[in-house]
């Protein structure tokens, strides 16, 4: 088992090779969803087998057999909230559609100016969020796709950056029981600002007398990328003792506004009734935040109604200290 263990490790560390290290907007975009995801460490494109798969590789959603709901919510940092909701509805042979909500919040601030730093009376907000719908299909008996389309959208005061991208995903299965995974997230174009405060009048030349002063005119923002993710991952389960079951995990990360790195991650399932998760995020990058991750998980078939999966996940964050979260899954 320790063999196979390092081969997994091994096989995805072999993505890592250079630094990248780029800015970007809409960095909310790679917080990650769902407590039993992130329990792992986030080593979770290969097993992608619950609703959050609409997060970290749309074709996972395949693997869901039922319809099904998913909500999670985490306290973030600096006094945010991160949300994360989804739906996928299996449609036989045709496919499966997913659909997916992600918004961080903060409560509303004051507006200060330097001539008024005690605040002019008035209040704004920020928020970020997206919405994307998935369509998934599995084209072998090992082999499936999908590919989810996704709104996102920045807002501060008055001013609102908006964007389309696309992420893409495939799951391999082989002959010996190990998943391969791999997905690219928000592949699109650039976003900027725009709004009330881009709107301004303009003098053309502030040396002629009596022309017109106050031109309508239009100042565009600089246009930043999205953070673009690339994962690959392989995952493979060890069942013993009848009722019992590990599953390891390992994902190498590239993204394109930071170096690249490993996430890993294992989770004992006992009887597919109660979850212990541990992993570690970022791995070989220097100076992470992101550290050691821990999460729990109970299963419960409730008389005549759904199935309830309730997870929870503690997270070291540094500086940040920890950070912790949890989600809900219904079956219907």
């Amino acid at each position: 088992m320790l063999k196979r263990i390092s081969i997994l490790t091994i096989f995805s560390w072999t993505l890592v090779a250079q630094t990248n290290v780029a800015t970007t907007a809409g960095s909310f975009l790679g917080i990650g969803a769902g407590a039993r995801s992130l329990s792992l460490g986030g080593a979770f494109v290969s097993i992608a087998n619950d609703v959050s798969a609409l997060y970290w590789n749309p074709a996972g959603i395949v693997n869901i057999e039922r319809p099904s709901v998913h909500v999670f919510h985490s306290p973030w940092l600096v006094e945010t909230n991160y949300y994360y909701g989804g739906a996928v509805l299996p449609m036989g042979k045709t496919g499966t559609l997913g659909f997916a909500y992600t918004a961080v919040t903060m409560d509303e601030m004051m507006v200060r100016t330097v001539q008024r730093p005690e605040g002019t009376g008035e209040r704004f907000s920020v928020s970020n969020l997206a919405m994307g719908i998935t369509y998934s299909k599995r084209l072998t008996d090992r082999f499936s796709f999908g590919v989810q389309t996704k709104l996102v959208q920045e807002k501060i005061w008055q001013m609102t950056a908006k964007g389309i991208v696309v992420d893409i995903g495939s799951l391999f299965l082989t002959s010996s029981g190990m998943r391969i995974g791999m997905s690219i997230s928000n592949f699109g174009g650039k976003i900027g600002l725009d709004g009330f405060n881009t709107l301004v009048d303009y003098d053309v030349d502030k040396n002629i007398y009596g022309n017109n002063d106050r031109i309508d005119a239009h100042l565009d923002a600089a246009k930043w990328p999205l953070p673009l993710i690339f994962r690959f991952g392989v995952s493979k389960d060890f069942r013993f003792s009848g009722n019992q079951k590990i599953t390891v995990a390992t994902d190498g990360i590239h993204p394109n506004n930071n170096v690249e790195y490993v996430n890993a991650g294992l989770e004992y399932n006992y009887s597919d009734l109660v979850f212990l998760r541990l992993g570690h995020s970022n791995l070989f990058m220097e100076k992470a935040e992101q550290g050691l991750t821990y999460g729990v998980g109970l299963n419960y078939k409730i008389p005549r109604g759904p199935r309830l999966q309730i997870d929870y996940v503690f997270r070291s964050f540094g500086v940040f200290q920890n950070v912790s979260g949890y989600s809900i899954d219904l079956t219907f």
